[in-house]
């Protein structure tokens, strides 16, 4: 999403590839606009500094859809964690108190209640090499259960850092890690693809939300309350 980027044909480049770009649903923090997603000729620059010279030219405009719908499915469950705990604990306990499936019934209910300011994005970084400490225990817990939490490592990692509104006019800093898992494919060969989105724990809200949120959907499984409700 960077607009520095080389819109500049390379030397070794046999095709052509698009320069145009397109915007994002993912408003900007320090302006006010959303972010721009690298053309395909943007994209491959990129790799080429990277060091990754043999991509396949071909492939890059399909790379850049892909990068793209991974990115607007990452800033969709992060809009849904600011939905619930952007205005507070208490706010965020309504919102999880009824699963994962009744909170989502329920949006429309609580925005309408609750005013929830439109989060922002203010900048991300990539992280590709540094596993975080939920994969690495996925990973731990894949070699003594392999049947339940065997897998592939996460791809890529992302830190995406969050403007949220706590107040009017009382912005906070609020960082998200983002793991990117691959799955197998369909059977019609499309690639499948698992995001793991989530505050990071460097503040305790951040540690009770995330419980909150896990914690509100186990609970309302297990106590069988959905079954209750639709009894009643």
């Amino acid at each position: 999403m960077p607009s520095n980027l080389s819109q500049t044909r390379s030397a070794n480049q046999t095709i052509h590839l698009p320069v145009e770009r397109e915007i994002s649903s993912i408003p900007r923090g320090d302006a006010e606009s959303n972010w721009e997603y690298p053309s395909p000729q943007q994209m491959y620059n990129a790799m080429l500094r990277k060091g990754y010279d043999d991509t396949p030219q071909d492939a890059v405009e399909s790379m850049v859809a892909v990068h793209n719908f991974l990115n607007e499915g990452a800033w969709a469950e992060i809009v849904e964690w600011e939905r619930r705990f952007s205005r507070g604990l208490g706010y965020g306990w309504q919102a999880c108190r009824q699963g994962e499936e009744g909170s989502v019934t329920g949006a429309g209910m609580i925005a309408s209640k609750y005013e929830v300011p439109q989060p922002r994005l203010l900048r991300f970084e990539g992280r590709p090499s540094d596993i975080t400490p939920k994969a690495r225990i996925l990973q731990m817990l894949g070699q003594i259960y392999p049947s339940k939490f065997g897998g592939e490592p996460p791809f890529d990692r992302h830190d995406w850092y969050v403007q949220r509104q706590i107040a009017p006019g009382l912005p906070r800093e609020v960082r998200y890690v983002i793991d990117y898992y691959s799955g197998p494919p369909e059977p019609t060969g499309e690639p499948v693809f698992y995001l793991d989105v989530r505050p990071a724990v460097d503040r305790p809200t951040a540690a009770a939300e995330r419980l909150m949120r896990w914690g509100g959907d186990v609970w309302y499984r297990a106590s069988g309350a959905s079954a209750r409700q639709q009894a009643s």
